[in-house]
Formats: structure tokens, sequence, C-alpha cells
């Protein structure tokens, strides 16, 4: 198999990861969290949402968060100005922070800080399934991108890069199974309305490894395989298997959650993202470099697991950290 030589990690975690937590986690314990995936390497991180805490109680302190984030830059800054350490061990890596932005409303909010606040890149979203669109954001696929396009247009405006997240692009909790022929037609709007980049995502993990390369070869009539990356829950165990098929088309960019984190309030029974440490576990053993320190990041998955009351939801962290207590 002609698979990448490496693979880049966007780490959901701080923002998917955690929205559909119950208890509230405070913006230090999520900005813990975002640190301690710098450190082990991570440099790309989606940290928050700009949505109505009425909706996401959980994102209400996004603004705190990025405030945090606009700490974390100049601290890096000085860092390499002075030669020192960086992000990971001398990595002197710049890291890239997006946001989910619903609405101009949001986009409005992202940018109304401090231009070191500001996000790096900010997230539209679009189902390929009807039922999911209403049920998610109460409109249809159609109105969703027209409500997306000036969104997208004032970010690019600004200078700042746009990722368009496609959900249920294998299988709907309200529809069953989705054809490809949607995903295409979803991926063909995004690419109009000027998103950058998308990210094919199982939002209910159903998908199994050919439906997902179908999902993908109809994203891909669209994009360039730079430009798609995969984003697998694992409800039904699928999503390492997933991530491997999608490898054997040339995809090398992949969406995954800090110690499993994550859900869907419109999917009920989804579980979380694929955990990133087993991802990056299967990705070392492949011999594909991640540019991630794998104790380091487990290391996080602890904290923020040890945070919430919980264990990680990861097998190769349990298993590291059961050699580690042996």
């Amino acid at each position: 198999m002609n698979l990448p030589s490496h693979v880049k990690i966007v780490d959901v975690g701080p923002r998917d990861g955690l929205q559909n937590e119950k208890q509230p986690v405070p913006a230090e314990v999520k900005l813990g969290l975002i640190e301690r995936l710098q450190a082990a390497g991570l440099t790309e991180i989606e940290v928050t949402s700009f949505v109505s805490p009425k909706w996401v109680p959980q994102m209400g302190d996004n603004a705190e968060v990025m405030r945090g984030v606009g700490r974390l830059r100049r601290e890096a800054a000085a860092s390499r100005s002075t030669g020192g350490a960086t992000i990971a061990d001398g990595q002197r890596t710049r890291v890239r922070y997006s946001v989910l932005t619903p609405n101009m409303k949001g986009l409005e909010a992202a940018i109304a800080a401090p231009r070191d606040e500001w996000p790096d890149e900010i997230v539209v979203f679009g189902a390929a399934s009807e039922a999911f669109s209403q049920k998610n954001i109460n409109c249809s696929i159609a109105e969703s991108i027209e409500r997306f396009w000036p969104v997208v247009e004032a970010a690019r405006e600004h200078g700042i890069r746009v990722r368009g997240a496609m959900s249920c692009t294998v299988g709907c909790p309200y529809e069953g199974e989705i054809a490809p022929e949607r995903v295409e037609r979803l991926a063909g709007l995004m690419k109009a309305m000027g998103v950058q980049h998308v990210g094919v995502a199982d939002t209910i993990g159903v998908g199994t490894p050919v439906k997902v390369q179908r999902a993908l070869e109809a994203t891909l009539k669209h994009y360039a395989v730079d430009d798609v990356s995969g984003h697998f829950h694992d409800t039904y165990g699928q999503a390492l298997a997933n991530t491997l098929a999608s490898l054997e088309l040339g995809v090398w960019q992949f969406d995954t959650s800090s110690a499993g984190l994550g859900g869907c309030p419109y999917a009920k029974g989804a579980t979380g993202n694929v955990a990133t440490e087993d991802v990056v576990y299967m990705l070392h053993g492949m011999g594909i470099e991640t540019g991630i320190d794998l104790d380091r990041l487990i290391d996080a998955g602890v904290y923020i697991s040890g945070a919430l009351g919980r264990e990680p939801n990861s097998r190769a962290s349990k298993a590291i950290l059961n050699k580690r207590a042996g």
C-alpha cells in the first residue's frame, strides 16, 4: 500500500469533545488541556465554539478561552525570539487554533477581541442528511449553505482560514444510510462557497471502511486530497479501520479527540471521536510520522479525564498506563 509518510492530527477534544459534557468544565481546565496537547506536539487544535450559551452552555466561556489562547501565542512568540524551547522540546512550530462559528454573530464575536485572540481558522458545518440538518440547526441543507456564505466570505477577507465539517456522510440517525451522491453534492456546495478544506465526518460512527472510502471518493471529486480530512466516531468500534481505509486513499489529515471525549446531542448513542492516543499509537506502529509524543499525549488525556472524574476512553492509553503502573 502506498500510505502517507506523515499524518496531521487536529485534536478536537477541547471543543467537540467537551461540548456535550453536562458538568461545567472551567476555562482554566480547558486551557490546561490545550497547553498539554501543545506540549505533546499537537499543532492543530479546535479550542472552542462561538455559539449561543443557551444551546451549548459548555462553550459559554469562549472569550475567556481565546484570551488564554492569546497568552499561549505571546509566550510561544517570546520563546521563539529568545531561541528557547516552545511547543514540544525545542520545536518552534506555530499552533493553529480553530473555532466553530455557526453564523455571522458567532464570527463577529470571535473577532471582537484583540488580534492575537482571533482564531486562525473557523469551522462551518453542513450535513449530507436533510433530516439531520433540520434537527441540528433547524434549517435545510440549502438554507445552511446560504447562512454560511457571508460567514465564509467575511472570514477570508480577515485572513482567517475556513474549514468545512460535513456531517452524516455515511449514515444518519433519522434517515439511515447516506448515498455518496449526497456527499458529492454537499462537497460541491462547500467548494462553491469558498471553504478551503473539508472534513468527511461519520458523525454517528456507523461507517465501515468501504462506505467511508465511497464518501471520501465523492468528496475528492471537488477537493484535492490535501484539502480533505477524516472525522470518525467510534460508536461501533470502526474508527481505526476507517482511518486505515482513508490512508489507503492518500488522506493524511484526521480529526481526533483526546481520551476519546465527545458525542453528539442530536445523535443518541453516538460515542466520541476516535481517541487521539489510539490513532497515534496505530500510526507510529505503521512507521507513519505525526510529530506527537505519545507519552505526553497520554498525560494530556489523563489530565482531562481526571477533571471529568473518569478514566480515559482510549485503549492505547489504558494499556500504556497499566505498563507504567507495573
